[in-house]
């Protein structure tokens, strides 16, 4: 088995959001940690609106590695909230605030309300792949065939 990769978390307002907690699993099986909203007061998603929340927090991920940032599925099955760049990447070498790209895809406005669960993350392996410049590619059964190749 793979080892766990560490990751270091650095609280950049412990004064003003020792009241946000830390990502963390909600349950024993979970494959991501849920992440809360560090706004200093509620804020209104318009239909349509995207905005960046920010969770007040930098991370320290292990090279080789990444965070995904992924909707909870509950916010976009019962409000239409989802994450704009699904999923986002946060890269080993990123030390900046964690911020949450979100967009209200739902029928009305939606209140982020201070500490809410607004995303999740996963950390995953990744791989630097190298490039090769062929003269052709090995052929499939399917080959160029997209886009609904496959039939229904």
């Amino acid at each position: 088995m793979d080892q766990i990769p560490t990751i270091k978390f650095l609280r950049l307002r412990p004064e003003s959001d020792s009241d946000i907690p830390l990502p963390r699993y909600m349950t024993p099986s979970a494959s991501g940690m849920d992440i809360c909203a560090a706004i200093e007061t509620d804020m209104v998603l318009i239909k349509g609106a995207i905005a960046l929340i920010p969770t007040g927090f930098a991370v320290a991920i292990p090279k080789g590695f990444e965070i995904q940032i992924r909707p909870r599925s509950g916010l976009a099955v019962t409000h239409g909230i989802g994450i704009i760049n699904s999923p986002g990447t946060i890269d080993a070498d990123y030390r900046g605030e964690i911020k949450i790209a979100v967009i209200n895809l739902g029928e009305k406005n939606y209140t982020v309300h201070r500490g809410d669960r607004i995303a999740q993350m996963v950390v995953k392996k990744v791989y630097q792949a190298r490039l090769k410049v062929v003269e052709q590619l090995d052929e499939t059964d399917r080959n160029s065939g997209g886009f609904g190749h496959t039939g229904r």
